[in-house]
């Protein structure tokens, strides 16, 4: 009989609860759907402050301060504050700047957005809530503190600030060419996790309802800039609550399957459920238990590929978009067609030489060929024999008795130019003093 009951309205059941765990509160998220703004000019349900600059809204990101100039401020805020005790918030982002550069990045739940604005940590005063602020404190690659505030101590004027926070963890956020995904899960406790590696948590901190989320972020005059890719956040209903659910759903049955939501709509980290012997699993409703936890581990699983899928799409379009942006006067379609049609030409032309060089018979002309070569051999050998060649010599060579008698006559006539100038110089008078 327990194989008749667990049969398909039952497998329709699990289905249906694994839903129940998480539901995304759609007027506090942004990123889960494409585009994030409709008009490029804000998103529904949030609002945009800045300062120095404006926050650009694009497609599939908000850039919350740009790579220039510097000195730049910016803020999301919710319109609504979150109605639940339990929940989960997920922010991926992304900061890249030069080597030098520095900026900070602030997730914010608290009870008065307008004591906070575009203010940081640093620079805020007073406020009642939650601060995790990511940034290079301490001369590190990187790393995420918690601060908690009662709105009784003033941030901007505390001599000490760092020891106020309840936990820290290192991460290099620079520069990694990937969104980095920050979470945030209020349930049994906080905890904080970065890229599904934990960073810190405290089970005896309870953040109550009724709080705005926020991201904030500052720069210095060497700038880094932040990017906003999705901001989701979702109510996780407690144990009490998920009971009450799959009662619901247990009556809901007999009218037929329920109808299951996009799995898209659920954004979770991966949950590995223990094993467990058959033996120990004794009733039905245990065996329901565990059958539902392994259901709903396995639909974020899911989940998180499709997620990753989504970021891989964006990825591959961001790099389409910057490639074709590259190019001088957009895509060269009629270039590459001229190029196209010349190397037609081309492989034409060379396809006629084959044919003509297979197809012809140069017999004939390389017989041509071989007479005119061996005639310009002869003519050469024949100029160069030695008989020619003493009688070009005797010919036409120089006279060595004609070069002998010049030598002669010169030293003659020099012999008797001298002898002249010394009679001349003896018959001319003497003078004494």
């Amino acid at each position: 009989m327990r194989p008749s009951f667990l049969s398909q309205p039952l497998l329709w059941l699990l289905l249906a609860a694994t839903t129940s765990g998480q539901q995304v509160n759609e007027e506090l998220s942004f990123g889960f759907r494409q585009p994030i703004s409709q008009n490029g000019r804000g998103m529904p349900g949030w609002s945009a402050t800045s300062s120095n600059h404006h926050i650009q809204f694009l497609s599939d990101r908000v850039v919350l301060t740009p790579p220039v100039p510097g000195n730049a401020r910016g803020a999301l805020w919710t319109d609504k504050p979150i109605n639940s005790d339990t929940w989960s918030a997920e922010v991926s982002f992304r900061a890249s700047g030069q080597d030098s550069g520095s900026g900070n990045l602030q997730f914010w739940f608290a009870k008065d957005k307008n004591a906070i604005n575009v203010d940081s940590v640093y620079t805020t005063g007073p406020f009642d809530g939650l601060a995790l602020v990511i940034d290079q404190y301490g001369g590190h690659g990187g790393g995420i503190r918690g601060f908690l505030n009662d709105g009784n101590q003033n941030f901007r004027a505390h001599p000490s600030l760092e020891s106020l926070a309840f936990g820290h963890c290192e991460y290099s956020y620079r520069n990694l060419g990937r969104p980095s995904t920050l979470k945030v899960t209020n349930q049994n406790g906080l905890r904080v996790s970065i890229d599904d590696r934990e960073c810190f948590n405290s089970e005896q901190i309870v953040l109550p309802s009724g709080y705005y989320f926020g991201v904030t972020a500052a720069t210095a005059d060497q700038p880094d800039s932040f990017e906003i890719y999705r901001f989701i956040v979702s109510s996780v209903a407690s144990g009490g609550q998920q009971q009450g659910q799959q009662q619901q759903v247990l009556k809901g049955v007999k009218g037929g399957p329920p109808q299951l939501e996009r799995l898209d709509r659920f954004p979770g980290a991966p949950e590995a459920v223990p094993d467990r012997m058959a033996d120990d699993i004794k009733s039905q409703q245990e065996q329901f238990a565990d059958l539902h936890n392994r259901l709903q581990g396995l639909t974020h699983q899911v989940a998180n590929v499709f997620g990753e899928f989504e970021q891989l799409g964006r990825k591959l379009e961001e790099r389409h978009t910057q490639l074709l942006s590259s190019m001088p006067g957009g895509f060269p379609s009629d270039k590459i067609d001229s190029l196209g049609r010349r190397m037609e030409n081309l492989e034409k032309t060379l396809e006629q030489v084959r044919r003509d060089v297979e197809g012809k018979d140069y017999r004939e002309h390389l017989n041509q060929l071989n007479v005119a070569i061996e005639s310009v051999k002869g003519g050469i050998t024949d100029s160069l024999d030695p008989e020619n060649i003493g009688r070009i010599m005797r010919t036409h060579g120089p006279r060595l008795g004609m070069y002998a008698f010049g030598v002669v006559a010169v030293q003659v006539m020099i012999a008797g130019a001298y002898v002249v100038y010394k009679r001349r110089r003896n018959s001319m008078p003497k003078k004494y003093l």
